[in-house]
């Protein structure tokens, strides 16, 4: 199911979040650090124009502008990805409730059929000591009556 974060499907909300993945990957970091170092040797060996000599000024000032971008891009990744968390959280617990409600009233109807039984079981117990009293009475009558003849 696709969902729409905080900024919708935007091009701009995609691009960041493909930008927030890219700025974790390894391939960006060693591709990053290949660039410093030639960007360093560069402007350090003899013989080359230096466009940034040291303290490399302009390479400080573009790693200042990434930074000024890479952090808005990666928190409204953060933020769409959490929109789409709670979205997904939120039908869990929906579906997690029905089941509850669900299994309540399950309970509730075994609960009742164990309290049918407990009552029908003390009623057959009743009936069995009255049919087993009544079978005494007779007995004792028909003894009575064959004593009497």
């Amino acid at each position: 199911m696709h969902r729409h974060g905080t900024f919708g499907d935007d091009t701009f909300g995609r691009f960041a979040e493909n930008a927030a993945r890219f700025f974790g990957t390894p391939e960006y970091i060693v591709g990053q650090t290949i660039v410093v170092i030639v960007w360093i040797a560069l402007n350090v060996i003899g013989g080359i124009h230096h466009w940034d000599p040291m303290p490399f000024i302009m390479l400080n000032l573009i790693f200042s502008t990434q930074a000024a971008y890479a952090a808005p891009l990666i928190l409204l990744a953060q933020t769409r990805q959490a929109d789409r968390d709670k979205i997904v959280s939120d039908e869990v617990d929906k579906r997690h409730t029905i089941l509850e409600q669900g299994m309540k009233g399950e309970t509730d109807k075994l609960l009742d059929l164990l309290q049918s039984n407990t009552t029908l079981t003390k009623q057959d117990k009743d009936l069995t000591e009255e049919v087993a009293k009544l079978a005494r009475e007779i007995h004792t009558l028909l003894t009575a009556s064959r004593g009497a003849t």
